[in-house]
């Protein structure tokens, strides 16, 4: 009897699953959450301070929601120093010296700061590249296309001028 129970409880729980796989229940969907006061956040989705990459509203930020600006405890423990900002104001010069429709390598950037040793700074670079990408400033391609900013890029990618460059 008690092994009849536990496989038809199974079943459930695995057709529950498979109902959910890959969608989100209305319940959870991140647009009807609502914030401490009853309303909707103003933005369910915000741009990492520190890497660049956009992050959701979560539940238990929902009391804090405005003061919230890094994505993870990671990056919230490895802010950004002035070394960051040396690197995107080198990624931005990079491109202002360039055409149009040129672009540049982080490595390039890398190199412009630190030589020979540019190879210890490239994931700092690549996170400065985000920053200016989820402001608009620069777009991130791989070959024509474009990259999302959620996804973490495997590879080379190249930086361009965005919508928001300073010309």
């Amino acid at each position: 009897m008690g092994s009849v129970r536990r496989a038809t409880r199974r079943k459930v729980w695995v057709a529950r699953r498979k109902t959910h796989r890959g969608t989100w229940p209305r319940r959870c969907q991140p647009s009807a959450r609502a914030a401490s006061n009853g309303e909707v956040p103003e933005t369910v989705e915000k741009i990492c301070a520190t890497c660049g990459r956009p992050f959701a509203w979560r539940k238990r930020w929902e009391r804090v929601w405005g003061d919230v600006r890094h994505c993870s405890e990671g990056c919230r423990r490895g802010k950004t120093s002035s070394a960051g900002e040396r690197f995107e104001q080198a990624i931005v010069a990079l491109l202002a010296s360039r055409g149009e429709q040129a672009s540049i390598c982080p490595s390039e950037a890398a190199r412009a700061l630190s030589g020979q040793k540019f190879r210890s700074v490239m994931d700092p670079v690549r996170a400065a590249a985000f920053r200016l990408a989820g402001r608009g400033v620069v777009r991130l391609t791989q070959g024509e296309t474009e990259l999302r900013l959620d996804v973490v890029p495997r590879g080379p990618f190249r930086v361009r001028r965005g919508p928001t460059f300073a010309r």
